[in-house]
Protein backbone atom coordinates (compact mmCIF):
# COMPACT_ATOMS: atom_id res chain seq x y z
CA UNK A 1 0.00 0.00 0.00
CA UNK A 2 3.11 2.06 0.63
CA UNK A 3 4.59 1.82 -2.74
CA UNK A 4 0.57 2.70 -4.01
CA UNK A 5 1.01 6.24 -2.40
CA UNK A 6 4.14 6.75 -3.34
CA UNK A 7 3.71 6.61 -7.13
CA UNK A 8 0.30 8.15 -7.06
CA UNK A 9 1.98 11.00 -5.49
CA UNK A 10 5.32 10.98 -7.81
CA UNK A 11 2.09 10.81 -10.80
CA UNK A 12 0.61 13.89 -9.02
CA UNK A 13 3.76 15.72 -8.72
CA UNK A 14 4.87 14.92 -12.42
CA UNK A 15 1.56 16.17 -14.19
CA UNK A 16 1.09 18.97 -11.88
CA UNK A 17 4.18 20.29 -12.81
CA UNK A 18 3.61 19.38 -16.33
CA UNK A 19 0.45 21.46 -15.77
CA UNK A 20 2.85 24.71 -15.24
CA UNK A 21 4.87 23.84 -18.02
CA UNK A 22 2.54 23.62 -20.69
CA UNK A 23 -0.54 26.23 -19.57
CA UNK A 24 1.64 28.91 -19.64
CA UNK A 25 2.51 28.21 -23.35
CA UNK A 26 -0.46 27.53 -24.42
CA UNK A 27 -1.58 31.09 -22.75
CA UNK A 28 1.09 32.76 -25.35
CA UNK A 29 -0.16 30.75 -28.28
CA UNK A 30 -3.86 31.72 -27.75
CA UNK A 31 -2.58 35.41 -27.25
CA UNK A 32 -0.51 35.33 -31.06
CA UNK A 33 -2.86 33.67 -32.60
CA UNK A 34 -6.02 35.58 -31.04
CA UNK A 35 -7.69 32.32 -29.66
CA UNK A 36 -10.24 33.45 -26.69
CA UNK A 37 -13.27 32.96 -25.60
CA UNK A 38 -15.86 36.14 -26.19
CA UNK A 39 -17.81 37.25 -23.93
CA UNK A 40 -22.05 37.15 -24.89
CA UNK A 41 -24.86 37.32 -22.74
CA UNK A 42 -24.97 33.66 -21.71
CA UNK A 43 -21.70 34.04 -20.14
CA UNK A 44 -20.72 35.04 -17.07
CA UNK A 45 -17.56 36.80 -17.86
CA UNK A 46 -16.64 39.99 -18.97
CA UNK A 47 -13.30 40.05 -21.01
CA UNK A 48 -11.90 38.02 -23.68
CA UNK A 49 -10.30 34.69 -22.01
CA UNK A 50 -8.35 31.58 -23.70
CA UNK A 51 -10.20 28.85 -23.40
CA UNK A 52 -7.39 26.12 -24.73
CA UNK A 53 -6.47 25.08 -20.68
CA UNK A 54 -7.75 21.27 -21.60
CA UNK A 55 -5.28 21.08 -24.13
CA UNK A 56 -3.05 20.06 -21.55
CA UNK A 57 -4.78 17.53 -19.30
CA UNK A 58 -4.25 14.49 -21.76
CA UNK A 59 -0.51 15.07 -22.29
CA UNK A 60 0.03 15.79 -18.50
CA UNK A 61 -1.81 12.77 -17.08
CA UNK A 62 -0.29 10.19 -19.97
CA UNK A 63 3.49 11.22 -19.21
CA UNK A 64 2.65 11.23 -15.62
CA UNK A 65 0.83 7.95 -15.76
CA UNK A 66 3.28 6.44 -18.04
CA UNK A 67 6.70 7.58 -16.14
CA UNK A 68 4.64 6.26 -12.73
CA UNK A 69 3.80 2.39 -14.57
CA UNK A 70 7.12 2.35 -15.96
CA UNK A 71 8.30 2.58 -12.21
CA UNK A 72 5.43 0.05 -11.24
CA UNK A 73 6.22 -2.55 -13.71
CA UNK A 74 10.01 -2.52 -13.14
CA UNK A 75 10.15 -2.45 -9.36
CA UNK A 76 7.24 -4.35 -8.16
CA UNK A 77 6.93 -6.57 -10.91
CA UNK A 78 9.37 -7.32 -12.54
CA UNK A 79 8.87 -5.29 -16.03
CA UNK A 80 6.33 -6.86 -16.99
CA UNK A 81 2.82 -4.67 -17.12
CA UNK A 82 -0.75 -6.36 -19.09
CA UNK A 83 -2.58 -4.07 -20.86
CA UNK A 84 -5.89 -5.19 -21.18
CA UNK A 85 -8.75 -4.68 -24.05
CA UNK A 86 -10.95 -2.29 -21.49
CA UNK A 87 -7.94 -0.31 -20.89
CA UNK A 88 -6.85 0.18 -24.80
CA UNK A 89 -10.96 0.87 -25.30
CA UNK A 90 -10.51 3.73 -22.99
CA UNK A 91 -7.62 5.14 -23.85
CA UNK A 92 -9.05 5.21 -28.17
CA UNK A 93 -12.17 6.84 -26.45
CA UNK A 94 -10.41 9.36 -24.04
CA UNK A 95 -8.40 10.51 -27.53
CA UNK A 96 -11.48 10.62 -29.94
CA UNK A 97 -13.51 12.46 -26.99
CA UNK A 98 -9.85 15.09 -26.18
CA UNK A 99 -9.44 15.47 -30.04
CA UNK A 100 -13.11 16.71 -30.93
CA UNK A 101 -13.35 18.60 -27.93
CA UNK A 102 -9.80 20.89 -28.89
CA UNK A 103 -11.33 20.56 -32.87
CA UNK A 104 -14.42 22.40 -31.26
CA UNK A 105 -12.76 24.82 -29.14
CA UNK A 106 -10.48 25.95 -32.44
CA UNK A 107 -12.50 25.98 -35.33
CA UNK A 108 -16.23 24.93 -33.68
CA UNK A 109 -18.60 22.21 -34.37
CA UNK A 110 -22.17 21.79 -34.72
CA UNK A 111 -23.61 19.55 -32.27
CA UNK A 112 -24.65 16.88 -34.21
CA UNK A 113 -20.71 15.79 -34.57
CA UNK A 114 -19.80 16.13 -31.43
CA UNK A 115 -22.77 14.17 -30.23
CA UNK A 116 -21.88 11.18 -32.46
CA UNK A 117 -18.34 11.46 -31.10
CA UNK A 118 -19.74 11.13 -27.64
CA UNK A 119 -21.47 8.41 -28.26
CA UNK A 120 -19.03 6.08 -30.84
CA UNK A 121 -16.57 6.59 -27.52
CA UNK A 122 -19.11 5.92 -25.08
CA UNK A 123 -19.88 2.64 -27.41
CA UNK A 124 -16.12 1.37 -26.96
CA UNK A 125 -16.04 0.44 -22.87
CA UNK A 126 -18.75 -1.74 -23.02
CA UNK A 127 -18.09 -3.44 -26.69
CA UNK A 128 -14.74 -4.19 -24.19
CA UNK A 129 -17.00 -5.99 -21.50
CA UNK A 130 -16.93 -2.65 -19.20
CA UNK A 131 -20.49 -2.04 -18.44
CA UNK A 132 -22.60 -1.48 -15.87
CA UNK A 133 -23.96 -4.89 -14.85
CA UNK A 134 -25.70 -4.33 -11.19
CA UNK A 135 -27.60 -1.71 -9.38
CA UNK A 136 -26.99 -3.53 -6.16
CA UNK A 137 -30.35 -3.12 -5.09
CA UNK A 138 -31.47 0.46 -6.39
CA UNK A 139 -35.16 0.11 -6.95
CA UNK A 140 -35.06 -3.56 -6.70
CA UNK A 141 -32.79 -4.03 -9.08
CA UNK A 142 -29.77 -6.55 -8.84
CA UNK A 143 -28.01 -7.87 -11.82
CA UNK A 144 -28.22 -6.82 -15.23
CA UNK A 145 -27.85 -8.36 -18.27
CA UNK A 146 -25.72 -7.37 -21.11
CA UNK A 147 -28.45 -6.51 -23.48
CA UNK A 148 -29.35 -3.41 -21.01
CA UNK A 149 -25.89 -2.75 -19.50
CA UNK A 150 -24.31 -2.15 -22.55
CA UNK A 151 -27.03 1.04 -23.90
CA UNK A 152 -27.10 1.84 -20.22
CA UNK A 153 -23.62 2.27 -20.26
CA UNK A 154 -23.63 4.49 -23.25
CA UNK A 155 -26.01 6.92 -22.38
CA UNK A 156 -24.52 7.19 -19.09
CA UNK A 157 -21.07 8.01 -20.49
CA UNK A 158 -23.12 10.63 -22.73
CA UNK A 159 -24.76 11.69 -19.71
CA UNK A 160 -22.31 12.57 -17.82
CA UNK A 161 -19.72 13.77 -20.56
CA UNK A 162 -22.36 16.84 -21.51
CA UNK A 163 -22.95 17.36 -17.44
CA UNK A 164 -18.91 18.41 -17.13
CA UNK A 165 -19.54 20.20 -20.01
CA UNK A 166 -22.68 22.31 -19.09
CA UNK A 167 -21.76 22.81 -15.41
CA UNK A 168 -18.23 24.49 -16.76
CA UNK A 169 -19.70 28.15 -16.42
CA UNK A 170 -17.80 29.69 -13.89
CA UNK A 171 -14.10 29.72 -12.38
CA UNK A 172 -13.35 26.83 -10.85
CA UNK A 173 -16.71 24.71 -11.18
CA UNK A 174 -16.27 21.92 -13.24
CA UNK A 175 -12.64 21.49 -12.27
CA UNK A 176 -13.21 21.45 -8.56
CA UNK A 177 -16.31 19.00 -8.97
CA UNK A 178 -14.14 16.77 -11.08
CA UNK A 179 -10.66 16.64 -8.46
CA UNK A 180 -13.33 16.09 -5.36
CA UNK A 181 -14.52 13.19 -7.51
CA UNK A 182 -11.24 11.94 -8.52
CA UNK A 183 -9.87 11.81 -4.37
CA UNK A 184 -13.08 9.95 -3.60
CA UNK A 185 -12.97 7.36 -6.90
CA UNK A 186 -9.03 7.08 -5.47
CA UNK A 187 -9.69 6.81 -2.20
CA UNK A 188 -12.35 3.75 -3.33
CA UNK A 189 -9.60 2.18 -5.13
CA UNK A 190 -6.98 2.61 -2.75
CA UNK A 191 -9.10 0.72 -0.51
CA UNK A 192 -9.38 -2.31 -3.15
CA UNK A 193 -5.74 -2.49 -3.50
CA UNK A 194 -5.85 -1.39 -7.06
CA UNK A 195 -2.20 0.65 -7.97
CA UNK A 196 -3.04 1.21 -11.60
CA UNK A 197 -5.96 3.50 -11.36
CA UNK A 198 -4.58 5.25 -8.27
CA UNK A 199 -1.82 6.26 -10.71
CA UNK A 200 -4.33 7.15 -13.40
CA UNK A 201 -6.43 9.21 -11.05
CA UNK A 202 -3.49 10.46 -9.03
CA UNK A 203 -2.16 11.68 -12.58
CA UNK A 204 -5.35 13.66 -14.20
CA UNK A 205 -5.62 15.73 -10.52
CA UNK A 206 -2.34 16.81 -10.43
CA UNK A 207 -2.60 18.58 -13.90
CA UNK A 208 -6.75 19.78 -12.69
CA UNK A 209 -4.78 21.62 -9.37
CA UNK A 210 -2.43 23.71 -11.56
CA UNK A 211 -5.17 24.34 -14.25
CA UNK A 212 -7.75 25.56 -11.08
CA UNK A 213 -4.29 27.71 -10.36
CA UNK A 214 -4.70 29.59 -13.54
CA UNK A 215 -8.08 29.73 -14.14
CA UNK A 216 -9.70 30.90 -10.36
CA UNK A 217 -6.04 32.96 -9.32
CA UNK A 218 -4.99 34.03 -12.81
CA UNK A 219 -5.20 37.84 -14.17
CA UNK A 220 -6.94 37.77 -17.15
CA UNK A 221 -4.83 41.22 -18.15
CA UNK A 222 -1.50 39.19 -17.63
CA UNK A 223 -3.08 37.10 -19.93
CA UNK A 224 -2.30 34.22 -17.16
CA UNK A 225 -6.17 33.35 -16.88
CA UNK A 226 -7.25 30.50 -19.48
CA UNK A 227 -10.58 28.28 -19.21
CA UNK A 228 -10.59 24.77 -19.84
CA UNK A 229 -12.89 24.34 -22.87
CA UNK A 230 -14.63 21.49 -24.46
CA UNK A 231 -11.29 19.31 -24.67
CA UNK A 232 -11.12 19.84 -20.63
CA UNK A 233 -14.87 19.34 -19.82
CA UNK A 234 -15.51 16.44 -22.18
CA UNK A 235 -12.48 14.19 -21.41
CA UNK A 236 -13.09 14.71 -17.29
CA UNK A 237 -16.61 13.64 -18.05
CA UNK A 238 -15.04 10.84 -20.18
CA UNK A 239 -12.60 9.74 -17.79
CA UNK A 240 -14.85 10.14 -14.61
CA UNK A 241 -17.75 8.30 -16.45
CA UNK A 242 -15.73 5.33 -17.10
CA UNK A 243 -14.44 5.31 -13.68
CA UNK A 244 -17.63 5.07 -12.35
CA UNK A 245 -18.62 2.62 -15.14
CA UNK A 246 -15.43 0.41 -13.92
CA UNK A 247 -16.35 1.16 -10.08
CA UNK A 248 -19.60 0.17 -10.51
CA UNK A 249 -19.19 -2.74 -12.71
CA UNK A 250 -19.60 -6.15 -10.30
CA UNK A 251 -16.43 -8.20 -11.49
CA UNK A 252 -15.05 -10.70 -8.99
CA UNK A 253 -11.69 -10.78 -10.78
CA UNK A 254 -11.00 -7.09 -10.03
CA UNK A 255 -13.03 -5.98 -6.44
CA UNK A 256 -15.42 -8.18 -3.97
CA UNK A 257 -19.12 -7.28 -4.26
CA UNK A 258 -19.73 -4.20 -2.42
CA UNK A 259 -23.43 -3.07 -2.27
CA UNK A 260 -22.42 0.33 -1.55
CA UNK A 261 -20.36 0.39 -5.24
CA UNK A 262 -23.24 2.36 -7.58
CA UNK A 263 -24.28 4.55 -4.75
CA UNK A 264 -20.72 6.05 -3.70
CA UNK A 265 -19.64 6.36 -7.58
CA UNK A 266 -23.02 8.24 -8.43
CA UNK A 267 -22.37 10.13 -5.25
CA UNK A 268 -19.07 11.58 -6.31
CA UNK A 269 -20.54 12.87 -9.43
CA UNK A 270 -23.95 13.77 -7.79
CA UNK A 271 -24.44 17.94 -8.43
CA UNK A 272 -23.78 17.71 -12.20
CA UNK A 273 -25.82 14.98 -12.72
CA UNK A 274 -28.99 16.32 -10.65
CA UNK A 275 -27.94 19.77 -12.33
CA UNK A 276 -28.96 18.48 -15.91
CA UNK A 277 -31.72 16.44 -14.46
CA UNK A 278 -33.36 19.84 -13.24
CA UNK A 279 -32.35 21.52 -16.07
CA UNK A 280 -34.27 19.40 -18.63
CA UNK A 281 -37.02 18.93 -16.08
CA UNK A 282 -37.26 22.86 -16.45
CA UNK A 283 -36.95 23.34 -20.28
CA UNK A 284 -39.67 20.65 -20.64
CA UNK A 285 -41.93 22.21 -18.06
CA UNK A 286 -41.55 25.63 -20.28
CA UNK A 287 -42.01 23.68 -22.98
CA UNK A 288 -38.61 24.98 -24.63
CA UNK A 289 -36.12 22.18 -26.44
CA UNK A 290 -33.60 20.35 -24.03
CA UNK A 291 -30.64 20.90 -25.94
CA UNK A 292 -31.61 24.68 -25.98
CA UNK A 293 -28.61 26.74 -24.23
CA UNK A 294 -30.03 29.01 -21.35
CA UNK A 295 -29.06 30.48 -18.17
CA UNK A 296 -30.58 27.99 -15.74
CA UNK A 297 -27.61 26.30 -14.41
CA UNK A 298 -27.30 26.05 -10.51
CA UNK A 299 -24.44 28.49 -10.82
CA UNK A 300 -26.42 31.08 -12.62
CA UNK A 301 -29.07 31.06 -10.38
CA UNK A 302 -26.47 31.58 -7.26
CA UNK A 303 -25.21 34.27 -9.04
CA UNK A 304 -28.94 35.81 -9.66
CA UNK A 305 -29.12 35.44 -5.80
CA UNK A 306 -26.58 38.08 -5.60
CA UNK A 307 -23.79 35.31 -5.07
CA UNK A 308 -19.86 36.58 -6.98
CA UNK A 309 -18.44 33.78 -8.85
CA UNK A 310 -16.02 32.11 -6.60
CA UNK A 311 -19.00 32.54 -4.21
CA UNK A 312 -21.19 30.48 -6.11
CA UNK A 313 -18.10 27.98 -6.58
CA UNK A 314 -17.63 27.79 -2.63
CA UNK A 315 -21.52 27.13 -2.38
CA UNK A 316 -21.51 24.20 -5.23
CA UNK A 317 -18.23 22.64 -3.62
CA UNK A 318 -19.73 22.71 0.05
CA UNK A 319 -23.11 21.11 -1.51
CA UNK A 320 -21.35 18.37 -3.20
CA UNK A 321 -19.79 17.58 -0.10
CA UNK A 322 -23.23 17.66 1.74
CA UNK A 323 -24.05 14.88 -0.20
CA UNK A 324 -20.76 12.78 -0.05
CA UNK A 325 -20.96 13.01 3.77
CA UNK A 326 -24.84 12.43 4.25
CA UNK A 327 -24.33 9.71 1.31
CA UNK A 328 -21.54 7.90 3.46
CA UNK A 329 -22.77 8.26 6.77
CA UNK A 330 -26.16 6.64 5.62
CA UNK A 331 -25.64 3.54 3.25
CA UNK A 332 -24.87 1.26 5.76
CA UNK A 333 -28.32 2.32 7.61
CA UNK A 334 -30.75 2.82 4.69
CA UNK A 335 -31.35 0.87 0.74
CA UNK A 336 -29.57 3.22 -2.38
CA UNK A 337 -33.14 4.12 -3.14
CA UNK A 338 -33.81 6.22 0.16
CA UNK A 339 -31.11 7.72 -0.02
CA UNK A 340 -31.63 9.04 -3.74
CA UNK A 341 -34.57 10.29 -3.09
CA UNK A 342 -33.42 11.85 0.22
CA UNK A 343 -30.70 13.85 -1.72
CA UNK A 344 -33.30 14.61 -4.57
CA UNK A 345 -35.15 15.69 -1.78
CA UNK A 346 -32.69 18.35 -0.41
CA UNK A 347 -31.64 19.45 -3.82
CA UNK A 348 -34.98 20.56 -4.63
CA UNK A 349 -35.57 22.44 -1.63
CA UNK A 350 -32.03 23.97 -2.07
CA UNK A 351 -33.27 25.38 -5.14
CA UNK A 352 -36.48 26.43 -3.94
CA UNK A 353 -35.03 28.27 -1.23
CA UNK A 354 -32.56 29.78 -4.23
CA UNK A 355 -35.33 30.95 -6.02
CA UNK A 356 -37.28 32.69 -2.95
CA UNK A 357 -34.09 35.03 -2.89
CA UNK A 358 -34.29 35.42 -6.90
CA UNK A 359 -37.99 36.99 -6.40
CA UNK A 360 -37.32 38.96 -3.71
CA UNK A 361 -34.58 40.38 -5.58
CA UNK A 362 -37.43 41.11 -8.10
CA UNK A 363 -36.06 38.92 -11.32
CA UNK A 364 -37.48 35.67 -12.44
CA UNK A 365 -35.68 32.33 -11.24
CA UNK A 366 -35.55 31.24 -14.77
CA UNK A 367 -33.68 32.29 -17.49
CA UNK A 368 -34.33 30.66 -20.69
CA UNK A 369 -32.64 32.78 -22.94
Amino acid sequence: MTGTLLLSLLALILSTACGFIFIPQILNFCKKRNLYDIPNERKVHKNAIPRLGGISFLPSMVIATIIALVVLSYNYRGGKLEVNSWAVAFAIGMLLIYSIGLIDDVVGLSPMTKFVAQIIAALLPPMSWLYINNFYGFMGIYAIPYYIGAPLTVFVLVFIMNAFNLIDGIDGLSGSLSLIALVGFFHCFYLEGLTVYCILIAGLAGVIVSFLFFNIFGNAEKNRKIFMGDSGSLTLGYILGTILVKFSMNNPNVMPYRRESMLIAVTLLMVPVFDVVRVIIVRLLHHKPIFKADKNHIHHKLMRAGLTQHQALMVIICLALLFIILNTALYDTLTATMIIIIDAAIYTVFHYAIDLIVKKRGSSPYSLV
